[in-house]
């Protein structure tokens, strides 16, 4: 795993080295196929385009040069959803603040209209927009713009490398594309490895459970194939919510939840607004913050009997650390919990700042990840 090296002298060396190529030398694009198996028709890189979701996987891609090159965004998205760490990148990209919305499905505000009018000769989205946004469709394939959609909610090897070498691939950073997947393959087939020889054959108990209410709500939690979920079942945890949800996310009953006795319990937490009871983490929260947060959670009906009270394996995890190109590190932090001996030498807190270093331009700094109990 990566050792920690906040060095500013680091980054600015490692930018240079896999800053942009000039655009004359890439303007023959090569054949892209996206996150969906789809061959994207993009004859040059992309220089007009609009990226509509993962905008610090796009950063981490294609610098911070590769926004001169956006047109449109959804704002809501990262603006709306995650202001805290829109503020971090809004006074490092000059033109993040006027860029021009082309909405959002669960809003009901995507426009394929106003894709058309901004002109781009790319259109980047997420696989659960473009699925939502059938009607748009065939308006924007009649423009003549292709489009590439990437997938990182998959959360799968697969579809992180995929996504990230067809963005690469349309914005021309392939040095840095080639950095990222190579980072993240290692990290992510090192945990699943070192993890399935720690395993023995009872596996741990867990459950996940996304913290924006507070406990006096019972968040979501997510099944098998779906996110956090997914992360249980690559490092082989029982997953409390398994079989109980149907879809990719809701919430479990409590008497679920207290039956199946989980040995380790993970809070999703962020830096949401108008959530005053929410668990929160992120580049300004500070620990003790966050524990306060979480200690109601530890005393909600029946919990103080659970496994995981008992021994202390109540835990705050930032939600928005899935689907990203840097999950590996959440993936880590539940590693070294279900099996401490096999990850010792381990620091999730330390990779996921030398991520910061090598590939964005925000330095690290916060709350992402802590047990309840110091």
């Amino acid at each position: 795993m990566e050792r920690r090296v906040p060095s500013s002298t680091r980054r600015s060396a490692l930018c240079s080295a896999l800053a942009v190529l000039p655009l004359p030398a890439l303007a023959q694009a090569p054949r892209i196929i996206d996150a969906v198996g789809r061959e994207v028709p993009l004859a040059a890189v992309a220089r007009r385009a609009i990226m509509a979701f993962n905008y610090e996987e796009f950063t981490a891609i294609a610098g911070v040069e590769g926004w001169q090159r956006l047109v449109g965004m959804n704002r809501v998205v990262w603006e709306g959803w995650r202001p805290a760490i829109f503020s971090k990148y809004l006074p490092l990209i000059p033109n993040l603040a006027t860029l021009p919305d082309i909405g959002n499905t669960d809003e009901g505000t995507f426009s394929a209209e106003k894709v058309i009018s901004l002109r781009p000769d790319l259109l980047m989205v997420p696989a659960w927009l473009w699925r939502a946004a059938r009607t748009a469709h065939d308006q924007i394939a009649a423009a003549g713009i292709p489009v590439l959609v990437f997938d990182y909610n998959a959360q799968t090897l697969d579809a992180h490398m995929a996504s990230t070498r067809a963005i690469g691939l349309a914005m021309g950073t392939v040095p840095r594309t080639d950095a990222l997947i190579d980072r993240y393959r290692r990290n992510v087939e090192s945990i699943r490895d070192r993890a399935a020889r720690a395993a023995g054959p009872s596996r741990p108990r867990a459950y996940v459970e996304l913290g924006q209410g507070g406990a006096e709500v019972i968040g979501n939690s997510y099944p098998p194939n779906n996110m956090w979920g997914r992360f249980f079942e690559l490092l082989g945890a029982q997953n409390a919510a398994a079989g109980r949800i149907q879809g990719g996310y809701g919430p479990i009953a409590a008497e679920a939840v207290l039956g199946f006795d989980p040995q380790f319990i993970f809070i999703g937490a962020s830096s949401w607004v108008n959530r005053p009871k929410a668990v929160r983490t992120g580049y300004d929260v500070a620990p003790e913050s966050t524990r306060a947060n979480l200690a109601p959670y530890a005393q909600r009906p029946g919990w103080p009997g659970l496994s995981a009270i008992r021994a202390g394996e109540l835990h705050a995890l930032e939600h928005g650390l899935a689907r990203t190109l840097f999950d590996d590190t959440a993936l880590l932090y539940m590693a070294k919990r279900f099996y401490p001996g096999a990850f010792e030498a381990d620091d999730p807190v330390a990779s996921l700042a030398d991520y910061h270093a090598r590939f964005l331009p925000v330095s690290f700094s916060g709350t992402w990840m802590l047990p309840w109990r110091r």
